[in-house]
């Protein structure tokens, strides 16, 4: 009821009946729902520190710079700050009733074509934004190249906790210093999406909440919290939904970099734990990096069976050919003196005009492949549980 109280005096007027929880980022915030004596709903959120009352201040701003003109053009609503009150360094919010519930993840994931339409239209509607509304208000924005160096960064902090278990920090590194995969066209990106952060209604994404963290950078991070829907084939689904509704050229790489960004969402939250003393967030995050690394290693062993198994059916063939070939003539130069799934797979998807199949990277690729790319093995051996996501950045 302490919510319900604050929330009655940043707003006159407003006379809570009911308050329930509602889900949030429980590390930085408390939220709950009231409905005020004419039934109408309000959201407030609270801040536990004061990183978190700048988060919501910074929400303040972008929200500000949503003028009527750009939210009219948007498939869903965006919230509107009803009253804020100050206690100390901390601020709380209360923000105006938006129609819908948010979904489990999973729940999502099965709801249907329309439904990841939809998830797919709100993605490409953020990335679709004008960069102007974000330097408006005076939020961040990094180029491509700004944005790696960032991320190599934040792997140095990470790395010198001594917590990162060796196979994944060598992994994280590789992909980072793989300036290909980092060739992206910066846009307007929400930086904290995930499912808490979604309002649905009658089969359609009504709201979009949590705008903490707007900046112009990499399309690839809204794209993270995907990854952990139960379904494998989920994420790829929304993304073609996005690629069908965005204005620009597909990034054929976005979906690569979503899945290093899942992984390393483990080691921020380790630093974040690291840096608040808090030795809950600490075990957490060593526990979810333990079991994302036995993962990665079986993946990765997986694979390496599967190129020697391919490589042995291979050479008893080109021996069978050998065979049948005289000493004294010379073998056709149009056969293959080595055979290389990965190769000929790259070459079908040239073929294409595709990128290549997320079952077919090489060897030397593995090492920055995610999820969606480890190994050269068939879909059904690929599968895996699904990635940890952390929701707050």
């Amino acid at each position: 009821m302490e919510l319900a109280a604050i929330a009655s005096a940043a707003v006159p007027g407003l006379t809570p009946t009911g308050v329930a929880g509602v889900p949030d980022d429980a590390a930085d915030f408390e939220s709950a729902l009231l409905v005020d004596d004419s039934g109408k709903q309000w959201r407030v959120r609270s801040p536990k520190h004061p990183d978190a009352s700048m988060r919501l201040e910074t929400e303040l701003q972008a929200l500000k710079a949503f003028t009527p003109a750009i939210r009219a053009e948007l498939p869903f609503l965006v919230p509107h700050i009803a009253g804020t009150l100050r206690h100390g360094e901390l601020c709380t919010f209360v923000y105006a009733h938006l129609e819908g519930s948010p979904r489990e993840l999973d729940d999502l994931a099965s709801g249907g074509a329309e439904l990841v339409g939809e998830l797919g239209r709100m993605l490409a509607a953020i990335h679709d934004l004008p960069p102007l509304l974000v330097h408006n208000a005076d939020l961040p924005s990094y180029e491509a190249n700004e944005f790696r160096q960032r991320k190599l960064n934040e792997l140095d902090q990470a790395a010198i906790t001594g917590r990162i278990p060796a196979h994944l920090l060598r992994r994280w590194e590789h992909a980072l210093e793989d300036v290909t995969l980092w060739r992206f066209h910066p846009t307007v990106v929400h930086g904290d999406l995930h499912e808490d952060n979604l309002l649905v209604s009658a089969g359609r994404v009504s709201a979009v909440t949590g705008w903490t963290d707007l900046r112009v950078g990499d399309p690839a991070d809204d794209f993270a919290w995907l990854l952990a829907a139960t379904n494998p084939r989920f994420a790829g689904d929304v993304h073609n939904a996005y690629l069908s509704a965005r204005t620009e050229a597909a990034d054929p790489h976005l979906m690569r970099r979503a899945a290093l960004a899942a992984e390393f969402a483990l080691a921020q939250w380790l630093v974040r734990g690291v840096a608040m003393e808090n030795a809950e967030m600490i075990a957490e995050a060593e526990d979810m990096m333990a079991s994302l690394d036995q993962e990665l290693k079986a993946e990765e062993a997986a694979a390496s069976e599967y190129r020697l198994a391919q490589g042995a059916g291979a050479d008893a063939v080109v021996d069978e050919i050998d065979s049948d070939i005289p000493d004294d003539e010379t073998a056709d130069p149009s056969l293959p003196t080595e055979f290389n799934p990965a190769d000929e797979a790259e070459q079908a998807d040239e073929a294409g005009d595709r990128e290549p199949s997320e079952n077919t990277k090489s060897a030397a690729d593995s090492s920055t492949s995610q999820r969606f790319s480890v190994a050269p093995v068939p879909a059904d051996d690929t599968e895996t549980s699904s990635l940890p996501i952390i929701k707050s950045s």
